[in-house]
Order: structure tokens, then C-alpha cells, then sequence
């Protein structure tokens, strides 16, 4: 099948009626959605080479994919949505993936303000984001103003993104703050240290998706996940739908969050979600 087969099919499965048809679908309760949901798109390299196709269209593929559960977050009304779009070791991909990956980028942006913006989803970023292209940065920076106001859902992209690295830009910020004496060391705590992550206006993830397989966090929200649930599925990105999101999110209504204590199985109240 041709990439332009590929993409048109999947456009036909989004338009599909799916769990989109009600705001919170059946057996949700919408009092117990997350909070905050981190997804890490992975298998769009291996979706494309299952089917002939070169990488890059599964990552093409992968952005339609997102275009169906982003709607999905903004009409189930999941308040927060971070996507692992483009790592810090992602830049050790062959050059032709990394630039088709930011040109998709800034398709994905052109193509879809209009609609992000009359849904009122706010786009933010976490990680280095100066170091991406030029072309990227004006795009991002378009996108961050025309929505900042906006009060649904947050679409948070994770670019150029590392776990390590955010905590490295941490650790330097409470450094200088300390060195200029604004703080004393002894002042510095969780609070103080979840404050000046990158996500330090966000709360942490209640649930964390892993499409493709893989069972690792690769660098991804390594503070911020230390009491969120995972949830991996085998699906590939590009074929993951709704419906597999309400697989997760039933999953995570139905585990019992302890947060280190003994929980609602042992008589106990539950932690704070």
C-alpha cells in the first residue's frame, strides 16, 4: 500500500463512529480519569517496515493517530495530555528521519491550530526546545501564543526531551538560586525541586501509555512518574484508537493507588490522586 493509501485509511478509521460519540464513554467514571495522561508513541518504525513502507511513514501515520486521541482527551475532558514527541537521543536517528520528523512537526502545527484552537486546547512544550530548528521554533511559538488562553484541554509536547537532562536543568537552577541567595540549600525539597522541573505548573502523571510493546520509561518523566500507574499495549502507534485508550483508562480505575501505604484494600484511605 502507498503511503498516501496508508494515510487515507487511517483518516477513514478516525472519522469512524468510536467511544467519541458520548463525552465520557460507558463504563468510565468521569470522576476517577486522570488527571494528567503521558503517552510514549512508539512503533511507528516497525509498523512501516511490517508493510514495506520506509520509517517515515509510520510516524506519518502516527500523527493521525494523535489527531484521534487528542479529540478523545478534549471531549472525555482529561485535563492534561503530555506526548513524547521527540526525544534527546532522538537525534542519533539517520538525518533524513530526524528532518522528516521536525517537518512533520510543523505540518502537524499548520495543519491543526485552526481546530486545536477552536476546541480550546492549549499546546505547551517540555524540554530544549531551543535547540530545535529554526522553522520549528517559529511554528511552536505561533502555536503557544495563539492558545495560551485557552482553558480545555493542555497538549503538552514533550521535544527534545530527556528525563536526565530536565533534572540536569533542574539541579542548575537551585544551584544558581542558592548562589545568588535566593534560597538556602537546606530550603530545597520535593516541592521545591517538582516546581523547577519542566512540567513544575503541571501535576504529575496519574497514567503513563506505552504503545509497541516495550516495557522502559526511556527517559521519560523519570521524577514525575514515581507513583504514576503503566499501562503497555503491543499495539503500534499508528494503530492505536480510542478504543485502546478506554482499555487503559478501565485498567487504571480498576487498580488500587497506595502511594506507598496500604490503600483502600487494607481498610485504608487512598493516597491523593
Amino acid at each position: 500500500m502507498s503511503v498516501k493509501g496508508v494515510i487515507n485509511r487511517l483518516r477513514l478509521a478516525l472519522s469512524e463512529p468510536d467511544s467519541l460519540d458520548k463525552p465520557v464513554p460507558a463504563g468510565i467514571d468521569p470522576a476517577r480519569l486522570p488527571k494528567h495522561l503521558a503517552i510514549i508513541m512508539d512503533g511507528n518504525g516497525r509498523w512501516a517496515t511490517q508493510r514495506g513502507l520506509p520509517r517515515v511513514a509510520g510516524h506519518r501515520a502516527g500523527v493521525e493517530a494523535l489527531r484521534g486521541i487528542v479529540r478523545a482527551c478534549r471531549e472525555w475532558g482529561i485535563p492534561v495530555l503530555t506526548i513524547y514527541a521527540f526525544s534527546t537521543e532522538n537525534w542519533k536517528r539517520p538525518r533524513a528521519e530526524v528532518e522528516a520528523l521536525m517537518n512533520l512537526l510543523v505540518e502537524f502545527l499548520r495543519r491543526e491550530i485552526e481546530e486545536l484552537d477552536r476546541s480550546d486546547i492549549q499546546i505547551r512544550t517540555i524540554g530544549r526546545t531551543e535547540d530545535l530548528p529554526l522553522f520549528d521554533r517559529v511554528e511552536l511559538r505561533d502555536a503557544i501564543t495563539r492558545t495560551s488562553k485557552n482553558k480545555g484541554l493542555i497538549l503538552n509536547l514533550a521535544l527534545n526531551y530527556g528525563a536526565r537532562t530536565e533534572l540536569v536543568d533542574c539541579v542548575k537552577t537551585l544551584a544558581w538560586r542558592v548562589k545568588n541567595g535566593e534560597i538556602s540549600p537546606e530550603a530545597i525539597d520535593e516541592k521545591m525541586i517538582s516546581g523547577s522541573l519542566y512540567t513544575g505548573e503541571l501535576p504529575d502523571p496519574d497514567l503513563i501509555v506505552r504503545t509497541g510493546g516495550e516495557v522502559r520509561l526511556s527517559n521519560f518523566l523519570l521524577w514525575q512518574a514515581a507513583y504514576s500507574e503503566i499501562w503497555v499495549t503491543p499495539v503500534y502507534w499508528p494503530d492505536f484508537r480510542p478504543t485502546h485508550l478506554l482499555e487503559a483508562i478501565k485498567n487504571y480505575q480498576n487498580r488500587d493507588r497506595r502511594f506507598g501505604g496500604l490503600g483502600q484494600g487494607a481498610g485504608q484511605a487512598e493516597g491523593p490522586s
